[in-house]
């Protein structure tokens, strides 16, 4: 088998399929589990780029959905999934922790932070993250996901619940950051995930989270879902 571009599978172009590592797919289906049928909901995909998770929330839910990227090339990119798949999502370029340059006042039942990482869990496609990550790059990723996690806090409806995930393989970013968050937030707890260790080859760690390490199915991945008291 060669590799081709993606742009090259057939039925790319049309809208048929879409690519995704299988640890990265069950990010919608976590943010949306306990979802009843027609329930309305308003949703942030808060690090959406290149829009992966954003078209799988929309072809699993009828929903409101806004998708930010901090970057306007990369937000590009979303609309060109959108359309692709001739879905329907509001885009905006914005850095999530800015609320005042794109947040309209109404909360969000569901958020996902996709959150920037050091993208450990990808090295077995991106061998060369190992020679280019140093060890200060993973105390600046967990900053900035505290700052995210703290930012969109402000804007989760009561009640609603937020997924936090990352391709990382670091307590630091990942179940330290949970913990870390659970800490400073006392209306916020972490609620038992649908996928389990017991049911997922590759997963590690104790529940509620789940840490996937690196597979031939999957790359290294991390989940968390929190819900704020209502």
């Amino acid at each position: 088998q060669r590799a081709v571009a993606v742009q090259a599978l057939p039925g790319f172009a049309q809208g048929e399929v879409s690519v995704q590592d299988s640890g990265a797919q069950w990010a919608a289906p976590l943010l949306l589990q306990g979802l009843a049928a027609g329930q309305p909901l308003r949703v942030l995909d808060a690090c959406a780029a290149p829009g992966g998770k954003t078209t799988h929330i929309l072809e699993l839910a009828a929903v409101d959905l806004l998708a930010l990227d901090a970057e306007p090339a990369r937000a590009a990119r979303i609309e060109d999934n959108l359309s692709r798949l001739g879905l329907t999502a509001r885009v905006k370029a914005a850095d999530c922790r800015k609320l005042d340059d794109w947040w309209d006042g109404r909360p969000f039942d569901r958020i996902l932070v996709d959150a920037p990482c050091s993208a450990s869990g990808v090295v077995r496609r991106h061998p060369d993250i190992k020679w280019l990550r140093r060890e200060k790059d993973i105390a600046g990723f967990a900053r900035l996901q505290r700052e995210i996690l703290d930012a969109l806090w402000r804007v989760l409806a009561p009640g609603g619940k937020m997924l936090y995930c990352t391709c990382s393989l670091f307590p630091l970013e990942n179940s330290a950051q949970i913990d870390a968050f659970l800490h400073r937030h006392a209306n916020a707890r972490c609620l038992p995930l649908a996928l389990t260790r017991d049911t997922l080859p590759g997963a590690v760690g104790s529940p509620p989270f789940l840490q996937l390490i690196p597979q031939a199915e999957h790359d290294g991945f991390f989940h968390a879902l929190l819900q704020k008291a209502p």
